[in-house]
């Protein structure tokens, strides 16, 4: 269930740019957006633009690289998707840009984790994907990763066999 951007979300500020976060995969807000991507690409790959999902680094990154995708609507958490085709798509489409986003930035790293938490232990109301590259620093901080059964953090590829149609 999808609901209207919240004005008191700032992750939907991030997604409308509100805020000075520097995005790394972005809205295309037209299609000199486009040239211009086009043009940062060719200078150094900086973001990519999309229409149904932003990434930004994590303010207090758990890992060697942390990021979060969310989506531009707002969504409150993963209990408000349902087996549709179109919230499994928007995961789907969610994990490949945190794939892609680490591919890029973190190359020599063999570990990947991508995943949600799950309420209570959400700490924004709006959908995020977590795409670490491990190491964690500190080295401590994995329990906050750890599956907790229905209430604790859920990997993105088992999320999406419970939403699948």
């Amino acid at each position: 269930m999808m609901a209207a951007a919240s004005s008191s979300c700032v992750f939907c500020e991030i997604a409308t740019r509100s805020t000075a976060t520097t995005l790394l995969h972005s809205v295309r807000l037209s299609s000199l957006s486009l040239w211009i991507v086009i043009y940062e690409l060719n200078l150094s790959i900086k973001k990519l633009q999309d229409d149904k999902v932003v990434a930004f680094q994590d303010i207090r990154p758990s890992a060697f690289r942390h990021y979060l995708v969310i989506p531009v609507q707002h969504i409150p958490t993963v209990n408000d998707l349902q087996r549709k085709t179109e919230d499994y798509a928007l995961v789907t489409h969610m994990l490949e840009v945190g794939r892609m986003l680490l591919l890029r930035d973190a190359p020599h790293s063999n570990h990947h984790r991508f995943g949600f938490h799950q309420p209570p232990l959400n700490s924004v109301n709006h959908l995020h994907l977590h795409c670490l590259a491990l190491p964690y620093t500190p080295r401590w901080r994995f329990i906050k990763y750890m599956p907790l059964g229905p209430i604790g953090f859920i990997e993105a590829e088992r999320f999406l066999e419970k939403i699948k149609p």
